[in-house]
């Protein structure tokens, strides 16, 4: 079995050292969670697995809506929960036809650039459609674990240290191994001015350009889209934020499941290797505190900080998109400054100028950026969303879940021509995301 594992070189490219293994998953099998293609894939990377003693299992993650996700664990007699699963391994298998909205070159990069900076599981392995990595020990949020205070706090501090620590990474003008998923696309480079790609604007171009456009009615969406980002650029893209060239390295797709509640202790050892460089030193009494650490890198890329965090923020309800639990401007003002603390205490360790910083002057700042960037989110997923109806083949109704996102994005743009904060066009009454998103308390 260890024979099918290469070194996945690829023509210079970096993610050369990560094995390759040249075996495939089976999506037909997805109802299963003992699949014969999930077992060869193990084996191949733990052939030891294959002894007598050894009890493969398999558990399937179900929150996400794009990917399959699997850990599996050997669970050899003896061993105890904790032995168990510090062997575990997650295999996550691409959702079929998603090479069209995300790149798999660049998320590789993104999970070697994280682990770097102690922020990312060991990539332990790849394989035809798709990566297995070290399981990261903890408990993945819940919609609701996102608004309980002490999570949600600490998913500002980790934000924030994200910004402030990971380096943006930007398009190499290579091409890998003759894959067109690698290659850039100079005509993207036009897209917001000044801002070095890929960045969130680059993205939705070219999920804009894979819409369907096989009815009229789907080549005029897809016009619309485009005028609309284009609107979105002028407005938005120019705009002063945090990081170079007012991007940060963000992750975009804050939902609550790729949000893991780390075990109660003193730091945390994302790679297994003991290193535990890149995590906050939490002296007393924030030792105390929950932390976390997230997971599925696949949408990682420079984005102004605001959308990063009005994206979490919207993910808040679930992809039942229950507006009525969406944070209120003193819950996002919390969260603000305490991204804004971290983000900032950080950043000075890397700075020379000792320049003091007006925290909360800054985080007033953001709070109003995240505002003016509430409906984007919904512009973004609702693009995807559409694209996610004509090529998946997970059980999920992607082209409802369009509509509701895009209305979101819709009423923004209500309050945007009304020239109010929250409010909507002359005749039309705010939507409940609206009215909530404005509440003080």
């Amino acid at each position: 079995m260890a024979s099918k594992i290469s070194n996945g070189t690829t023509n210079g490219d970096h993610t050369a050292q990560i094995p390759y293994i040249p075996l495939y998953y089976d999506s037909t099998n997805d109802s299963s969670n003992d699949d014969p293609s999930a077992r060869k894939l193990i084996l191949a990377l733990r052939p030891e697995w294959s002894s007598p003693d050894s009890i493969v299992e398999f558990v399937r993650f179900t929150d996400g809506i794009t990917n399959t996700l699997l850990k599996a664990v050997n669970r050899k007699p003896g061993l105890s929960k904790e032995q168990v699963d510090s062997e575990a391994i997650l295999l996550r298998a691409y959702g079929h036809g998603t090479d069209v909205i995300i790149d798999r070159l660049r998320e590789t990069q993104n999970h070697e650039l994280l682990m770097q900076h102690g922020l990312a599981p060991t990539l332990l392995a790849r394989f035809g459609n798709g990566m297995m990595y070290r399981f990261i020990q903890g408990k993945a949020c819940q919609p609701a674990d996102l608004r309980d205070p002490s999570i949600y706090l600490a998913v500002a501090r980790r934000i924030a240290q994200w910004h402030a620590t990971v380096p943006c990474i930007h398009e190499a003008k290579t091409v890998s191994n003759g894959a067109t998923n690698g290659c850039h696309d100079s005509s993207l480079d036009l897209i917001a001015t000044g801002k070095p790609p890929p960045n969130v604007w680059t993205v939705m171009q070219k999920w804009i350009r894979a819409l369907p456009t096989k009815t009229d009615a789907q080549r005029t969406r897809q016009s619309e889209l485009q005028d609309e980002l284009s609107w979105l650029v002028e407005k938005l893209s120019q705009r002063p934020g945090l990081g170079k060239n007012g991007l940060v390295f963000a992750h975009c797709d804050l939902l609550s499941g790729n949000v893991i509640i780390e075990p109660k202790g003193p730091g945390t050892d994302l790679n297994g290797t003991g290193d535990k460089h890149g995590v906050i030193d939490q002296d007393d009494p924030l030792q105390q505190q929950p932390s976390v650490s997230f997971i599925d890198y696949e949408y990682a890329t420079p984005s102004p900080a605001a959308f990063d965090l009005a994206n979490h923020f919207a993910e808040w309800g679930g992809f039942d998109c229950d507006y009525s639990v969406l944070p209120t401007r003193a819950q996002r003002l919390e969260f603000i400054r305490e991204y804004i603390h971290t983000y900032f205490s950080l950043a000075e360790k890397g700075s020379e100028d000792g320049e003091s910083i007006d925290e909360e002057s800054e985080a007033q700042r953001l709070h109003a950026e995240v505002d003016m960037f509430r409906g984007v989110p919904g512009f973004y997923w609702g693009i995807w969303a559409l694209i996610q109806a004509t090529i998946s083949h997970i059980d999920f109704d992607y082209a409802q879940y369009a509509e509701v996102r895009l209305g979101e994005y819709w009423a923004w743009r209500d309050a945007m021509a009304a020239g109010s904060r929250y409010g909507a066009e002359k005749g039309k009454e705010a939507t409940p995301r609206e009215k909530r998103w404005a509440l003080l308390e």
